[in-house]
């Protein structure tokens, strides 16, 4: 994969902006990281998740749907575990401590993931390439979806708008089988270094053992001590992911594949036309910013562009530091794209799904201002 390079200009904009974020921080004496908020929301969170598991295991629920209602409801704390503590952590922003952000961001093997893959697709590749053909692979999915205006239209994309929601929730079941093999024989092949020694043996064993226990712990578990016929435990499992795939997707694919957002290519000298941080404003797009519950419970991933920006950050600054970046935006003439609703972000998500399953390109979402 080929380095792509973003231009030095606008630089004003980014001193100014990193100054007034540092301000903030210095007149309200709080640190950057995650403070007791975090983690409430990671003990509530994971109380949502293994709850349910226990009531099921410990023989309290055994009737067929309240199971199915038990796995659910883990399926939210699944996404819960995934916005609020995992992100956070795999950033190094829940903490000021490495070792706790480690031991948090391991918590996406609670999920089925693994880690050393999420943080490199997440970190290197979505935060340094964002809505970049062939280099973020959160809008390089198979041929049925077409996240991209680069990419090549099929007659079928013109009916993604209806069925692509339907397999946002299958994203953490491709977690749990295939997907994570796959990503660490891609990446071993391009070089990518995932963990300090880079020795990808150790990484393979690592990952062979975290699903072993996965598997026995939420699957083999509960089909051994439930007592239902194996096939509600598969179907509870099933909803489990599916609840937990359709919430984490849908969040964050409505905040960069709508009508708003840029799919810039480089130039002949692999060269884009902006620098980094406003190439995030291009790409990124915030949602619900009223709403306080609600940015609670997703762990302030609503606000995507103060994320993108900072995202050594914690979410729970990220209320406060919106404005601050949405008036420096302004001053500089550069936007900063918000949806007043989360149901409004997803409804624009599902007109750019159209968009895209009719045109080959279109400018506006293919080139940078």
């Amino acid at each position: 994969m080929e380095t792509i390079k973003y231009k030095k200009d606008k630089q004003e904009f980014v001193t100014e902006l990193r100054s007034a974020v540092k301000k903030y921080f210095e007149n309200t004496g709080l640190g950057k990281h995650g403070n007791v908020e975090i983690l409430v929301k990671t003990l509530i969170m994971m109380l949502v998740y293994f709850v349910p598991y226990g009531l099921m295991l410990s023989g309290v629920v055994t009737s067929i749907f309240p199971v199915l209602i038990c796995w659910a409801v883990m399926g939210l704390g699944m996404s819960g575990i995934g916005l609020v503590t995992m992100h956070d952590a795999n950033h190094g922003s829940f903490s000021n401590r490495a070792w706790v952000n480690k031991l948090f961001g391991n918590s996406l093997y609670l999920l089925g993931g693994f880690p050393a893959n999420w943080r490199y697709q997440h970190n290197t590749l979505h935060h340094g390439y964002t809505n970049i053909e062939g280099h973020d692979e959160d809008i390089a999915h198979g041929g049925f979806l077409r996240f991209s205006p680069h990419k090549p239209l099929k007659s079928i994309h013109k009916y993604q708008y209806i069925y692509a929601l339907f397999f946002y929730g299958l994203m953490t079941i491709s977690w749990v089988t295939a997907k994570d093999f796959k990503q660490l024989r891609r990446y071993k092949k391009n070089g990518a270094i995932l963990n300090g020694s880079g020795n990808y043996n150790i990484l393979f064993v690592y990952l062979i053992l975290s699903k072993i226990i996965y598997y026995t712990v939420f699957l083999a578990l509960p089909l051994l001590l439930v007592p239902l016929a194996w096939y509600w435990i598969l179907l509870g499992f099933f909803i489990m992911h599916y609840t937990s795939g359709l919430v984490l997707s849908t969040i964050f694919q409505s905040a960069h594949v709508v009508p708003t957002s840029d799919f810039p290519l480089p130039d002949n000298n692999n060269e884009l036309n902006n620098n980094w941080a406003v190439h995030q404003l291009y790409t990124t797009s915030d949602f619900s910013p009223k709403s306080l519950f609600f940015s609670w419970l997703i762990g302030g991933l609503n606000y995507q562009v103060v994320h993108h920006l900072f995202p050594n950050i914690s979410h729970v600054h990220y209320r406060k530091i919106a404005p601050i970046v949405q008036a420096t935006a302004k001053k500089y003439g550069l936007p900063y794209y918000v949806n007043r609703s989360f149901f409004k972000a997803v409804n624009e998500h599902i007109n750019m799904l159209k968009t895209l399953g009719r045109i080959k390109a279109d400018r506006k979402v293919v080139l940078s201002a």
